[in-house]
């Protein structure tokens, strides 16, 4: 572990999987992460949850044949719609008429009824980039956000927005803790000064969290120049600690609540069976994540 005070040194030693399991790993720590690698609010969310996880995702690579919650199907359903929901948003936000977008389905149909009937409200009028993707360079590394739309008043203001289509809606202590609401408005401060005019002063970016299935009670958090500087130490720290992870297992979270909703669950010895769909809150939504999605090359959805 990285020397120093860390904001995860309360995380246990590590626990070894069971001896019946073979795996074959890269090696653990900065050589081992794929080349050109960028961290992401998603890996930083799964080190933060679970180092082992981030050690087996990125750094193993390790693929394991478990489901990420149960009913399966329901689940997979769910994670496809929040695609969908997204993909129907960056559309309607490149100026495509609204006639021509009819998703049928429910919660899909709903969440699409209350955006258009409760879209978030306040934003800068004047420039629209939905799905857009910037990085910054940090600790060595690529540090990217893929963002669902950012609305900018060049020289005035930028607002992120974050679609959510959890089934809760989570509060604002348990949004202000997710990795995202770091690393977004300190990416955008560091990377979009190109879209902006102008140098962008962090008080004059706000990060806000719109629920399709609450949608007239978004969740907007500001910034300022005190929570960059704090944002800056907090991601450079867990970088580091990251890249100085020398043990040949990494320690697993003391939090097995996030075990139920991780697909290495069983390899680990903690459940066999997945949590439910209706209980997952952003551990799953946080993996619906960022919707890795090929714009370019994505078939039409047919409604």
């Amino acid at each position: 572990m990285s020397n120093g005070h860390s904001p995860f040194a309360h995380w246990p030693e590590a626990i070894q999987p069971r001896e019946n399991i073979e795996l074959t790993t890269r090696m653990a720590g900065a050589d081992g992460l794929p080349p050109a690698f960028q961290f992401s609010q998603n890996s930083l969310q799964d080190y933060a949850d679970c180092p082992r996880r981030f050690q087996l995702r990125y750094i193993t690579g390790l693929r394991w044949p478990a489901v990420q919650s149960e009913p399966v199907q329901e689940h997979e359903q769910f994670v496809q719609q929040g695609i969908d929901f997204h993909l129907l948003a960056q559309r309607h936000q490149m100026g495509l008429p609204i006639e021509d977008i009819r998703p049928t389905g429910d919660p899909l149909a709903l969440w699409w009824d209350n955006y258009l009937r409760f879209p978030p409200a306040g934003l800068p009028e004047q420039v629209r980039y939905p799905e857009i993707q910037f990085s910054t360079a940090l600790s060595g590394f690529r540090l990217m956000a893929k963002i669902d739309l950012l609305a900018v008043a060049p020289g005035e203001r930028i607002v992120i927005v974050d679609w959510k289509t959890t089934r809760k809606r989570p509060d604002r202590a348990t949004l202000s803790e997710r990795l995202q609401s770091r690393v977004y408005p300190f990416v955008v401060v560091e990377a979009a000064s190109h879209l902006f005019g102008g140098t962008i002063q962090p008080e004059q970016v706000s990060l806000m969290y719109w629920f399709a299935q609450a949608p007239i009670n978004p969740e907007v958090f500001g910034y300022s120049a005190a929570d960059h500087t704090e944002n800056t130490n907090f991601l450079s720290t867990m970088i580091a600690e990251i890249l100085n992870q020398d043990e040949p297992i990494w320690p697993l979270t003391p939090e097995d609540f996030h075990c139920r909703y991780c697909v290495y669950r069983s390899l680990c010895d903690r459940g066999v069976r997945a949590g439910n769909l209706d209980e997952g809150g952003l551990d799953l939504a946080d993996d619906e994540p960022e919707f890795d999605i090929d714009w370019e090359n994505i078939e039409a959805i047919a409604f």
